[in-house]
């Protein structure tokens, strides 16, 4: 059991898998007050996760043995308070992720079980049912989560590529007009739409972080990150302006399922409920990944001291079990503190806020990446250097995308982490 790896397929699912869950199923409705203009918030997105995986592929060669990924990028980069750091909003930034994934599965599932769409207090409980339940699933053995992952990653492409392909024959020119709709600047609706559209691409470095874990992991991970995230660009651009051409845009601002509405539309209720169930395995699928990262991140750290010792233990399955556990707590806490809003309201917000604290991540990984460059006397220096200043300045204007309250609250959960950090060194010393 504890001698598995993750291969080639595995990894590539679990980049894949990471990226397509509640992201694109739910952001058609997140998007829909922009207009047509969110899709050149996209395009943006795209390229800047390009950018952001090029770097996380290059690290990986270069770092092959390197667990949990920007972490312990940032610290052979930057040292070990930035590493901490970086921890620390990363695993802020993944139960805000798995909180969002659940709220998204809970509106899919309302097309099934219209008492979910009214009751919120059955909602939160079949929200926390998944969570538990793949919390659960992270607990077995690391081939097992890796075979939820492959299979759940296949089925969940299907409703997509049927949207994306098949919609565009149903596609109405005039849902894009005004092409701005939003009421403010071209420049304010692209740096908002670019906000909202790169949650969808948080964990094109997902592959990077049980490092340990991944068979001949210096070509694997870069293949699996950088395949991965080109596969993902092509599925979302295609798929999100099909479902913004079909649903009219007063009506997809307020949807819990926007790919199963579009697909009613022109095949009838049968295949809103075919998209549907592909949409609940999407979101499943990720859930699933998440938690696996969920536990690797503060286990990376734990390791090096700089998360409480719990976090490190493992069961007889080689899995951090109490880890995953008091994550998962988080993400319960998170989830019943948001469902007073409007689904589509609590999403967005979790949405923002999981973006916001994984650009620390993507800040210092980047300028890692610039020092060991340096350090290396890495060929194509200067291109590299526009690599890294490119995805640098990229994750700067998401920060100033996210918006005041969002930027409040990421800086007030990052800095919250200070306090745990002093306690650890404090207890260090004093042994």
């Amino acid at each position: 059991m504890p001698n598995e790896k993750l291969g080639f397929g595995a990894s590539l699912a679990l980049v894949v898998g990471n990226m397509v869950g509640s992201g694109i199923f739910l952001l058609p409705a997140s998007l829909a007050i922009y207009g047509g203009i969110s899709l050149v918030g996209w395009v943006f997105s795209s390229l800047g996760a390009i950018l952001l995986a090029v770097v996380f592929g290059n690290l990986s060669k270069w770092l092959p043995e390197a667990d949990g990924g920007p972490y312990a990028y940032t610290r052979v980069g930057l040292g070990e308070f930035p590493a901490y750091l970086v921890a620390w909003g990363y695993w802020v930034s993944i139960w805000s992720t798995n909180a969002a994934i659940t709220v998204a599965l809970v509106g899919y599932l309302g097309v099934f079980f219209p008492i979910l769409k009214v009751e919120p207090q059955l909602a939160i409980l079949t929200g926390l049912a998944f969570i538990w339940f793949f919390s659960y699933v992270n607990t077995r053995s690391i081939h097992t989560v890796g075979w939820v992952q492959l299979i759940t990653t296949i089925l969940k492409l299907v409703p997509i590529l049927l949207i994306g392909f098949i919609g565009i024959f149903y596609f109405k020119v005039e849902h894009f007009i005004p092409f701005n709709q939003s009421g403010s600047s071209n420049w304010s609706a692209i740096t908002t739409t670019t906000t909202l559209t790169l949650f969808a691409y948080l964990g094109m470095e997902s592959a990077t972080i049980p490092a340990t874990k991944v068979s001949n992991a210096k070509t694997t991970i870069r293949r699996a990150t950088i395949y991965g995230t080109l596969l993902t660009v092509v599925l979302y651009i295609l798929s999100s302006a099909a479902v913004m051409g079909i649903v009219p845009p007063e009506v997809l601002a307020n949807s819990t399922a926007p790919f199963a509405d579009a697909a009613a539309l022109f095949w009838g209720d049968t295949a809103e409920y075919i998209v549907a169930a592909g949409a609940i395995i999407a979101t499943m699928g990720a859930l699933n990944g998440w938690l696996l990262i969920q536990g690797q991140i503060p286990l990376a750290a734990a390791r090096n001291g700089l998360f409480p010792k719990v976090f490190a233990r493992l069961n007889g399955r080689s899995q951090p079990a109490i880890g995953i556990v008091l994550s998962s707590l988080l993400v319960s806490l998170l989830m019943l503190l948001n469902f007073s809003e409007s689904l589509v309201s609590a999403f967005t917000f979790m949405m923002t806020l999981s973006t916001l604290s994984v650009i620390t991540p993507y800040l210092f990984s980047t300028a890692s990446f610039a020092l060991l460059v340096f350090a290396q006397k890495a060929k194509q220096k200067k291109l590299h250097l526009l690599l890294a200043l490119g995805a640098f300045c990229f994750s700067i204007w998401i920060i100033i995308g996210c918006g005041q309250e969002v930027v409040f609250w990421g800086f007030l959960l990052l800095m919250s982490g200070i306090p745990f950090y002093v306690w650890l060194k404090r207890n260090e010393h004093a042994r």
